[in-house]
């Protein structure tokens, strides 16, 4: 199939240079924090368990190595969101329970919306796991206001 014979499916022509690559950089920068929200959100979930959170639990949880999650954790350690303490887990500081509280949030919003759209609660969970590190603030807030309204005709 060549390239002249692809259905075009973009709508209107490309934005300006400018606009455009404010897009890409949003991505790029949602892709870079996704995975220390994910961290931090499960931490804040482990202890909210009642469960220390040890290196292994995080590992088997996010189904990585454990030398991938003692590299993430320094990172964390460095970035001021978690402390270690010899012989115990990972406790996280008050700038690692706010970030893990506001992705928390975006998700359980993202999940409900999607539920609202009739998705089923497992696939909503998983998509919003995605959903959440990439909606933006405006969205989230229409998300917001249509799950206050609901959805017309539904119900």
């Amino acid at each position: 199939m060549t390239r002249s014979s692809l259905p075009h499916s973009r709508r209107g022509a490309l934005p300006e240079a400018e606009a455009h690559c404010e897009g890409f950089r949003q991505t790029r920068e949602a892709q870079r924090l996704a995975l220390v929200e994910d961290y931090v959100e499960l931490i804040a979930d482990l202890i909210a368990e009642g469960q220390e959170a040890r290196q292994v639990d995080i590992a088997e949880r996010l189904g990585v190595a454990q030398p991938t999650v003692a590299k993430m954790l320094a990172r964390l350690a460095e970035s001021g969101l978690i402390s270690r303490k010899p012989y115990r887990g990972v406790f996280l500081t008050e700038a690692g329970e706010k970030l893990a509280r506001e992705s928390r949030e975006r998700h359980e919003v993202v999940e409900d919306f999607l539920k609202m759209l009739g998705i089923d609660e497992r696939t909503a969970r998983i998509d919003a796991e995605g959903i959440e590190h990439y909606v933006s603030a405006e969205t989230l807030e229409a998300f917001r206001r249509a799950l206050i309204k609901g959805i017309p005709g539904k119900g």
